[in-house]
């Protein structure tokens, strides 16, 4: 498509629609078109609602030259995340038991959302109960790379990192437990955060206290990523983690001077995963280029020793919670992999879940004292390019076995456990053209430095600028 307004970034759209250089209709059927030219390969977005996303945009348009007052995301098309409810649409959570469910409100973010201004076009696909870095399930399918549709794109955010790349939408939402916003960017060549447990409020959820699961924005650019997490940022009396700092202070981000800052690289986060070759061929120059724009690059990494079995015991013990009645009831209904994982759960003991809740209080202790020494973190978000799209999982990298669906995202969820902020940026691809993105990992509530980072990183390198078949 030439001259697409599909092709510019959200906030360029933004300022269009509010200038009334063009209209939302506009912008929404440049979109739909691209929608309808490439879904149907890539698979990225699931229920599908045109005609509520037209009347939409006309509404927007009615009140933009009404005068009326226009939120920050005005007339931006968005698909919601398939295990975000969304009223009067139905909302799966990627299981055929959920196939015909619609339900009847919003979840949080999702209203956040709408109320700037946003208008909703579908779902984005995931993995069934989002479980999984890979997306694919009974329902819709599967979710395949816009870059090599023979690859994943990652999950459990894999339809709406997809939909991104090739853009079908301009900004889009997620969740992360063990890297669902992170991996799939990666994957996919876009940005992808996982903010502090609390950041984007979640409430109404049965584990409101659990610092694993967050949500957060994904988009191809720092800038687009935090006009997003501006509007879903912010408190909530109903989430007991709730932050209740200014989520303005967000919207806006200055590339940080990166001279002096002191970063530490851990290729392999201190030996504990296995990380193909063909990533840290591409990692390595992106972290040389810290040092070449002048900061003090070290091999460090923090003491995450207890990290995996407290990420792995509190996953498995909240699935036993959220899933293991349904399980019994339907067990035919349920992947092989999240069956296991529940039953995981389902076996553990009362002290083992409260050693996993103090490891995760002693690794918020460990992050905050490698954060007096170091300012950033670097790492690789997946340990290997994008993978093919017809398997469940890797098996091996690089000659490593792998022996479950969790072992190969261990880069991430090494990460959720401490509670900090993580965000993937791109930084370059395979010989093949498989992109890889860099992991950026900075001290809890310190998202604002975290985009600043980024933001520099993005601006010397421009390698988030390419686009599938560019």
């Amino acid at each position: 498509m030439t001259a697409s307004l599909a092709a510019l970034s959200a906030r360029d759209l933004a300022a269009g629609l509010r200038s009334r250089r063009f209209s939302a209709r506009e912008v929404l059927a440049d979109h739909l078109a691209r929608i309808d030219q490439l879904n149907p390969t890539v698979n990225a977005i699931v229920s599908l609602d045109v005609e509520g996303a037209q009347a939409a945009a006309a509404d927007a348009d009615r009140r933009c030259a009404a005068g009326e007052p226009l939120g920050p995301l005005h007339g931006l098309p968005v698909a919601y995340k398939d295990t975000h409810a969304t009223a009067g649409l139905r909302t799966t959570y990627g299981s055929p038991l959920h196939a015909a469910t619609v339900p009847d409100r919003n979840d949080e973010i999702v209203d956040r959302i709408e109320r700037a201004g946003a208008i909703r076009v579908g779902k984005t696909n995931v993995p069934e109960f989002a479980a999984g870095s890979h997306t694919f399930n009974s329902v819709f399918g599967t979710t395949r790379n816009p870059w090599d549709t023979n690859r994943s794109a990652g999950g459990s955010s894999g339809g709406a990192a997809a939909a991104l790349a090739a853009r079908m939408l301009p900004i889009a939402d997620g969740t992360d437990m063990g890297g669902s916003l992170r991996n799939p960017a990666s994957f996919c060549n876009v940005v992808g955060l996982r903010p502090t447990p609390g950041r984007v409020p979640e409430p109404g959820t049965a584990l409101g206290f659990s610092p694993l699961g967050v949500g957060g924005p994904m988009a191809r650019s720092v800038d687009d990523l935090a006009l997003l997490l501006s509007v879903v940022a912010g408190p909530h009396p109903d989430d007991p983690l709730s932050l209740s700092d200014d989520p303005g202070v967000l919207a806006t981000v200055t590339p940080a001077e990166l001279r002096g800052v002191r970063v530490a690289w851990a290729p392999t986060l201190g030996g504990r995963v296995p990380v193909e070759r063909q990533v840290l061929d591409v990692l390595d120059p992106a972290v040389a280029l810290f040092s070449d724009l002048g900061a003090e690059v070290d091999h460090a990494c923090p003491d995450l020793d207890g990290a995996d079995d407290a990420f792995r015991t509190m996953r498995a013990a909240q699935f036993d919670l959220l899933w293991s009645d349904l399980l019994a009831a339907h067990p035919e209904a349920f992947k092989d992999d999240l069956a296991w994982n529940i039953r995981q759960g389902q076996g553990l003991s009362g002290r083992d879940v409260s050693r996993a809740w103090a490891e995760i209080s002693r690794l918020h202790r460990v992050m905050n004292a490698f954060f007096d020494t170091f300012d950033v973190l670097l790492a690789p978000v997946s340990q290997l390019a994008p993978f093919d799209a017809d398997v469940l999982w890797p098996d091996h990298i690089d000659g490593t076995p792998l022996h479950t669906y969790l072992d190969w995202m261990a880069s991430c969820y090494l990460i959720s456990a401490t509670g900090v902020p993580a965000l993937s940026i791109p930084a370059g691809f395979t010989p093949g053209g498989l992109p890889v993105g860099l992991q950026i990992v900075t001290r809890a509530r310190s998202e604002a430095r975290l985009l600043a980072v980024a933001k520099a990183f993005e601006e010397a390198t421009g390698y988030g600028q390419r686009s599938p078949g560019s």
